[in-house]
């Protein structure tokens, strides 16, 4: 079963159910998924789902940030809770110990040495993470590594 059949599923079992939170997040992502598969012009992979799932995610702590520069307690909640129960489409993500062994591994092989150099290891390791870690973490440990 395709993750995108897997959240059509489940969108239909929500309503059932009569959960308007689930039911909301979940029409917001087929939403998000019927203009993609209208872009592309054809159904999105799995890989194109995790794709949009992972920018709906980044959307939502973008919102957060916001929310908390206006004191705006309510909303950082609600999108704490949609954004936890989007997360759960994506893959688990690597943890900072091998994210952190895979740096070391590209600086030693590009001969990084210094802060300037981070675009160039934050590539490569981006690549090697396969979308498993999270662009800030991996920056934050890249920039620990060559400080």
């Amino acid at each position: 079963m395709s993750l995108q059949s897997q959240i059509k599923a489940e969108l239909i079992t929500a309503m059932k159910a009569k959960d308007e939170f689930q039911t909301s997040i979940l029409r917001m992502l087929s939403s998000a998924l019927k203009n993609k598969e209208i872009d592309l012009g054809h159904e999105p992979s799995d890989e194109e789902v995790l794709s949009v799932v992972k920018t709906m995610v980044k959307q939502g702590k973008d919102a957060i940030a916001d929310f908390k520069t206006g004191n705006r307690e309510d909303l950082v909640a609600k999108q704490e809770k949609e954004n936890l129960f989007l997360e759960h489409y994506l893959p688990e993500q690597m943890p900072d110990a091998e994210i952190q062994k895979i740096a070391e591994q590209v600086i030693a092989e590009t001969g990084a040495n210094s802060p300037a150099d981070i675009g160039k290891v934050m590539g490569a390791v981006m690549k090697k993470a396969a979308g498993l870690a999270d662009g800030n973490r991996v920056r934050e440990i890249v920039q620990k590594i060559l400080a």
